[in-house]
């Protein structure tokens, strides 16, 4: 009976544990979209083992970002552009609005693109019928149906993911070398370390993400029924739970970078590949992985198109739906992916509209690959000025009341802005010297 009854307990324990478990998780999952595979596996190539330090430095700086947008959701009840709205003038906030929905618009391209460019490693399908496809497809999913119910599907396919981390435990790795360029920080002041490192914290502390999950925590007020008379009604429990589940998600993004980035190092680096040129580039990987069966080449090509394609269809409806929650704030317009198309307008334009010019970006001679690279480092400039408006909204007792930054949160957040406006900085001098 006594073991009957732990196991009873055990069950509970876990089954509370991934209760917990929300918009923090997949905020998490879809900051490893394919423009993050793409970095990481470009960082990992070009420069070995020589930015793997990031993964772990970025983490607390990520996961205090992370914590802050969501605990401003959970406080206040409204998204990023709402409270932004609500404090400071027309001029900031059309600019943060402008910033986001111009930084998400070229990141959707570059997803769209990555996705196409993916399934072309398969199926012997032109390149501009592949982006519609997957742009229809997306549209029409994220317009009729529930997020929250094709998400549960799609993310069975972003488990491809976890080939990154079973390919680092497979093949000899040089681990005294590697635990040491992952403890102990490499810089070079050269316009290449320099681009790719802003697009590394770019794509890992990126805009989207701050007005995704800050967005996310009040679509979960609702569900559970917090609001009171227009207001949520939280105590300090709510923000326990958040910060484990803001936690659990920021650690498993950040290992899995961490992973892409050492099988970037030792498959390609060591080989001699430190340019990825296109899909096929990338997908090699994955090659160690599957080495033992017949056609393994064809295996890594199927298991990173999986990955990129399930990544990318969960990646794209976050990175419009942030951008049309940040627009429907600003305008006082009904906001929701779980709201149907006639209640939601305004909304639901600024998704399709967003998505299908960023399908155009696909059409002005950019390779994919190259451009998810970009992209991440536009994200890494474009978070700089947004950064500085979270850390004041966060730390004000105005705003915040009781919920407001502690000591430490205020120290992430101003070390994480002054960080990647240094990075942002030296890459612009670099560029002009």
């Amino acid at each position: 009976m006594p073991v009957k009854h732990n196991s009873k307990f055990r069950i509970r324990k876990i089954k509370k544990f991934f209760g917990l478990l929300g918009p923090g998780l997949t905020t998490g999952a879809a900051d490893d979209d394919p423009s993050g595979i793409a970095t990481y596996s470009q960082t990992g190539a070009q420069f070995g083992y020589g930015q793997l330090w990031t993964a772990l430095y970025m983490l607390p700086f990520m996961t205090a970002v992370q914590e802050a947008c969501a605990r401003i959701g959970l406080v206040t009840g409204k998204g990023l552009a709402a409270v932004i709205k609500e404090h400071y003038s027309r001029k900031v906030l059309y600019a943060v609005v402008g910033l986001v929905v111009v930084a998400n618009t070229i990141n959707i391209g570059a997803d769209i693109g990555a996705m196409a460019a993916a399934a072309q490693l398969l199926v012997p399908v032109h390149f501009v019928v592949l982006t519609l496809f997957f742009t229809t497809t997306v549209l029409l999913l994220e317009i009729f149906t529930s997020y929250r119910a094709y998400s549960k599907i799609l993310k069975w396919l972003a488990l491809a993911l976890l080939a990154y981390p079973i390919t680092v435990f497979i093949i000899d790795q040089p681990w005294p070398t590697v635990l040491k360029a992952t403890i102990v920080p490499h810089f070079e002041f050269s316009f290449d370390f320099l681009f790719i490192i802003t697009g590394v914290f770019g794509t890992t502390i990126t805009p989207y993400m701050f007005f995704w999950q800050a967005s996310q925590e009040v679509e979960e007020e609702q569900a559970k029924g917090l609001f009171r008379d227009g207001k949520p009604r939280i105590g300090w429990p709510h923000i326990h739970a958040m910060r484990k589940d803001n936690n659990m998600g920021m650690i498993i993004s950040e290992f899995t970078t961490w992973c892409i980035l050492l099988v970037g190092a030792t498959v390609l680096h060591n080989s001699g590949v430190t340019d990825i040129k296109d899909a096929a580039d990338a997908a090699k990987a994955l090659e160690p992985l599957v080495h033992s069966f017949e056609h393994s080449g064809y295996l890594a090509k199927l298991i990173f198109s999986v990955g990129i394609i399930g990544l990318g269809m969960l990646a794209v409806p976050v990175l419009s739906g942030s951008a049309a929650y940040a627009v429907s704030e600003a305008f006082n317009w009904s906001a929701s992916l779980n709201l149907k198309l006639q209640k939601a307008y305004g909304f639901y334009a600024v998704i399709i509209v967003s998505t299908l010019i960023g399908l155009t970006i696909n059409f002005i001679g950019i390779d994919p690959v190259k451009a998810l690279v970009y992209t991440a480092v536009i994200n890494g400039v474009a978070a700089v000025p947004l950064l500085f408006l979270i850390v004041k909204i966060a730390a004000s007792d105005k705003i915040m009341g009781e919920y407001k930054s502690g000591w430490l949160s205020k120290t992430l957040l101003w070390i994480t802005f002054f960080i990647m406006g240094a990075a942002a900085i030296a890459l612009f001098f670099t560029t002009w010297s």
